[in-house]
């Protein structure tokens, strides 16, 4: 049986040009990037080339790149490192209330340290509105988070529109593009983001590499003590290959992302619209249009999200309920009950991510296994049961 991997949402695979380029830096060129000779200086070297490529995909200056391990180090640094700056001026802070949960604990972590918090709601398509953001405002508010693309249902925020807002309050702005960067266009300065959080397994690079960038003049409190590795905002002895590997996909992401992206789009279509027309009682989460490229999420009537998941593992595809990081939380997501999706249709949450290995076949595949498999579920479903004879939800 055919093994297919519909789950990019929580990681891409690593492309093999990244790969062939990081093996050099996990056998030869392994000094500290700090020591001060030949083997550290040609680690040091391999860094700020990859920083420099890091920054010309989101049109930053290579010295407003830090590197990190992941999106949620990276959203702890930016979050509880700029509040703590910024505490003089104020203590409230906004965020929207479909944020990963690395911003979510992030901000409750510093409620218990006296900060306070303003959660944004959002409409039926999971879209911040900015009138909410306006009135979510105080003279105290320091820092507004939105993230700019949700992983569990794909929409994408008017993140310049949101930031534009904040800016003019005098709060600083930051945004958990973990999702959208290398996927489509990002540049910080038409945004207007100070800070953006990044992370390479997103966009065919490795894991354990992710950057963080701050603009210039944005002040922090590093959260970790140590050297003074990354201008001391995030210490410790760098992870040479995965900066080198998040370099070249970041490059990679550049030159293909035009590409990539119509290909995903075609998919991501041609699978909405086969299944909303072989399966009733099928909803499509998120923005109809603006959404990521291969990102097709839904929820299903009469079926809980687990059992689809499973089935269609049997089949060979692997798919997603939801985020990955709260995947074993057995509980309702927090994303589609802010978009007020009702508890137990929330609790039949699929989501589809394309990748590009990914092809038609792929597609084709899904729309012949998946509708037998929602039938037979539905027959050992109560609910389901119940709908058929009273004609009742």
């Amino acid at each position: 049986m055919k093994t297919i991997y519909l789950d990019h949402a929580a990681g891409t695979p690593v492309d093999d040009k990244v790969v062939d380029g990081m093996i050099p830096y996990l056998k030869g060129y392994f000094g500290n990037p700090q020591s001060i000779h030949v083997y550290g200086e040609e680690a040091k070297g391999a860094i700020e080339a990859a920083r420099e490529v890091m920054a010309d995909l989101i049109s930053a200056d290579p010295g407003e790149i830090y590197f990190t391990a992941n999106g949620t180090e990276s959203n702890n640094i930016a979050i509880k490192g700029i509040a703590h700056a910024a505490k003089k001026k104020g203590s409230h802070i906004v965020v929207s209330a479909i944020e990963h949960q690395s911003v979510l604990h992030s901000v409750k972590s510093l409620v218990k340290e006296g900060f306070s918090v303003t959660h944004v709601p959002v409409d039926k398509h999971g879209v911040v509105s900015l009138e909410d953001v306006k009135k979510a405002m105080v003279d105290e508010t320091i820092l507004v988070s939105i993230m700019h693309a949700n992983s569990e249902v794909g929409t994408i925020e008017p993140i310049g529109e949101i930031a534009k807002v904040a800016k003019e309050r005098g709060a600083i702005f930051h945004t958990d593009a973990v999702s959208a960067v290398g996927n489509i266009p990002v540049d910080v300065n038409k945004l207007g983001v100070d800070s953006l959080s990044l992370s390479g397994s997103q966009f065919y690079g490795p894991k354990g590499a992710a950057a963080l960038y701050l603009k210039k003049g944005t002040r922090i409190v590093p959260f970790i003590d140590g050297g003074i590795q990354e201008d001391g905002r995030r210490p410790g002895t760098e992870n040479v290959p995965g900066i080198v590997g998040l370099g070249l996909a970041a490059r990679l992401a550049k030159d293909e992302m035009a590409d990539r992206a119509k290909h995903l789009t075609v998919l991501r279509d041609a699978l909405i619209s086969g299944l909303t027309s072989k399966i009733d009682h099928i909803y499509l989460t998120g923005h109809p249009e603006k959404r990521l490229p291969g990102h097709a999420s839904f929820v299903v009537e009469f079926i809980e999200g687990e059992a689809m998941l499973l089935s269609l593992s049997m089949e060979g595809v692997c798919v997603a309920s939801g985020s990955a990081c709260t995947s074993k939380a057995l509980k309702a997501s927090h994303v589609l009950e802010a978009m007020k999706v009702e508890t137990a249709l929330a609790q039949g949450s699929i989501v589809f991510s394309f990748g590009m290995m990914n092809t038609m076949e792929d597609v084709d595949y899904v729309l012949e296994v998946f509708p037998p498999i929602i039938e037979r579920l539905r027959k050992m479903s109560p609910l389901y049961t119940k709908y058929l004879k009273e004609g009742k939800k």
